[in-house]
């Protein structure tokens, strides 16, 4: 996937993928990682997500990764909180108290960089990305993250009928994936309303990966 892909959808507002509310299955779900007060969670490829706004108003601390400096700034303007902008390596840091946002590819993102992380939480990454690059994409995550535990969704639809991002990923190619490092439990599936862009039906699926 391009980077001037995503420049681009960001650009013309076509960020369908943008949610109104914090996810439902994050509120639901995140209890089950069990984190300490203060937890920092990354959100890798975050946009300008509401799941941001939740997870500060919970008492987290967040950390993200994100291409377009579009949506960052229009986060940090939601938030209603003038972020300090830095230089990060390849990248630009965009942060506030709680809160760092590394703009940027996020295969530039080293583990020095980014900082301790107690959690992963992956609505928007591993689905956006085609294929070929998922396999990059977990192993980098892993690396930068220290395989730390995570809140995972996907969705699983007719590729046939519709063409990504977001992109169906199978259960058995997550599995794949991340079960040389992490105890894997299926939390469940919900179907999307309305299906996937209102053409076929479609599921998100929840995983919960911990350290084995």
């Amino acid at each position: 996937m391009e980077e001037s892909f995503w420049h681009q959808r960001w650009a013309n507002n076509q960020i369908a993928f943008h949610q109104s509310e914090a996810n439902p299955l994050l509120v639901k779900h995140l209890p089950k990682l069990v984190l300490k007060e203060g937890a920092r969670v990354f959100v890798p490829l975050c946009g300008k997500t509401l799941d941001i706004h939740w997870l500060l108003a919970e008492g987290y601390q967040v950390a993200g990764a994100e291409l377009s400096r579009s949506a960052i700034e229009q986060l940090f303007g939601d938030l209603g909180v003038p972020p300090r902008v830095s230089a990060a390596g390849e990248l630009q840091r965009y942060s506030a108290d709680r809160i760092d946002i590394f703009v940027g590819n996020l295969f530039d993102l080293s583990a020095e960089r980014l900082g301790p992380v107690d959690a992963i939480y992956d609505r928007a990454a591993l689905v956006a990305l085609p294929e070929g690059m998922r396999s990059q994409y977990t192993m980098h995550l892993k690396a930068i993250t220290g395989s730390a535990p995570q809140l995972l969704i996907s969705y699983v639809y007719d590729q046939n009928l519709v063409a990504g991002p977001p992109f169906s990923v199978s259960n058995e190619e997550i599995t794949r994936h991340y079960q040389d490092s992490y105890q894997m439990t299926f939390l469940g599936s919900t179907d999307v309303a309305g299906g996937m862009k209102g053409k076929c039906p479609a599921v998100e699926n929840v995983w919960l990966l911990k350290k084995g």
